[in-house]
């Protein structure tokens, strides 16, 4: 039996989960594993108040108590935001001390910090639970995907956003009534702004699309637009054209471009994708060997994140070395890459248009003369003597044209009301 010692940092739903988790699971791993694990040190803020099933004498408000014992091989962070964890991860890999974290923000904005610390150090890091917490992505991209050229990525990454969308959609409520009754039951924070406004997502998506392309692709280059404007008509107008709107995480590599972005998107009814409801998270990757293939899980709490953790925790120790990213990790887009801002999707268009005669015409010429071509045309009944909705499916298109075509439109007979893109269209 390998006996070994552990710290930790931090000690909140997260990290009061990873401790009663060891502690419930430790037979077993002793069993599976031959490995004993033993936390010596955990930081807090507060070590006068009480956390359920974990000795106050483990409790420590310096972080010194945990860096500076050679006892302790592996460190978990579990503190959350960039600082002061970034700082106190840094300090554990350079002194050789593993580090397994979920903070996704820390390793989206300063992965090439802790890289560096790591190789200093002679350390591990480990973080899969930094993305979609119990759906093992990480791992796979790191350990089963060897043999493939990953050549997408795209997944529902944030639980939040998925259960407001797809309560949006089942009963086709508006968007500040469902994000209320998720802050209420506890799925969404006070301050929703990272995850509607996709900030979480484009954070997973940084890491996920470093690893799936063996390049860093830092978080400055990810495109961002969140669910806060979405409407209730156009989730209905799209279920009836045969779509779900999700929130994605979409990165796509071909040669040497890449496309990484994270904004609502309708997808087919039969992409494996569209299924996905509530809280749920589920990445969907293609590579040139393996085809298509999607993961599918929780992908927040305590116990889904403390599993992710805890896996992380066990893997490190059996391994016969540290184990981190092999690619040149800076905090800049790898040389050999670049990113474009001008992808190609289809679009899905909804206009306010003038009850009278050329008003399509003039909405298809401008969009012709942008290279815009139109698949299907849906109009929409008109409430009382107002506008009438007109709603626009293209074919595959390049993002700046139809912006471009938008622009030159004539709002005095035809505004435009929403412009979404959609996936699965040739």
């Amino acid at each position: 039996m390998e006996h070994k010692v552990i710290g930790m940092l931090g000690c909140g739903n997260v990290g009061s989960g990873v401790y009663n988790l060891l502690k419930d699971m430790a037979e077993d791993i002793a069993h599976r594993e031959k490995l004993s694990i033993h936390v010596k040190k955990i930081l807090v803020r507060d070590i006068t108040k009480q956390r359920e099933g974990i000795p106050a004498e483990l409790l420590t408000t310096s972080a010194q108590d945990i860096l500076e014992d050679e006892e302790i091989t592996l460190v978990i962070e579990c503190m959350g935001g960039e600082e002061p964890a970034t700082t106190l991860m840094a300090e554990a890999l350079k002194r050789g001390k593993t580090v397994v974290t979920a903070n996704k923000m820390a390793i989206a904005l300063n992965w090439h910090i802790l890289h560096n610390a790591a190789i200093e150090g002679g350390s591990g890091l480990q973080f899969e639970a930094s993305v979609c917490g119990a759906v093992p992505v990480i791992r796979v991209l790191n350990n089963s995907m060897q043999a493939n050229r990953v050549t997408q990525v795209m997944g529902i990454v944030n639980g939040t956003t998925n259960y407001i969308l797809s309560k949006m959609t089942d009963e086709m409520l508006p968007y500040s009534e469902v994000l209320a009754e998720a802050q209420a039951l506890g799925l969404a924070e006070p301050d929703p702004a990272s995850d509607v406004g996709g900030f979480d997502a484009a954070y997973k998506l940084s890491i996920l699309s470093s690893l799936a392309f063996h390049a860093r692709v830092p978080y400055d280059k990810v495109y961002r637009e969140g669910i806060e404007n979405v409407q209730v008509q156009d989730i209905a107008a799209g279920k009836d054209l045969g779509y779900r709107l999700k929130l994605l995480a979409i990165g796509k590599r071909e040669g040497d471009v890449v496309d990484v972005r994270v904004h609502p998107v309708f997808v087919p009814d039969n992409h494996p994708l569209a299924s996905v409801g509530g809280a749920f998270n589920a990445v969907f990757l293609t590579g040139n060997a393996c085809g298509d293939m999607m993961l599918y899980g929780r992908g927040a709490g305590s116990m889904p994140t403390a599993g992710a953790i805890l896996s992380d925790v066990i893997y490190a120790l059996t391994q016969p070395e540290p184990k981190h990213p092999s690619f040149e990790n800076k905090n800049t887009l790898h040389p050999s890459l670049s990113v474009t801002d001008n992808w190609q999707c289809g679009f899905y268009l909804r206009f306010s248009a003038m009850n009278r005669p050329g008003v399509l015409g003039h909405i298809t010429t401008k969009l012709g003369q942008h290279g815009v071509s139109i698949s299907s045309i849906l109009q929409r009944k008109a409430e009382g003597e107002g506008d009438v909705p007109v709603i626009v499916i293209t074919h595959r298109a390049y993002e700046k044209d139809v912006q471009a075509a938008l622009k030159e439109i004539d709002p005095a007979i035809a505004r435009v009301g929403s412009a979404l893109r959609v996936e699965g269209i040739e």
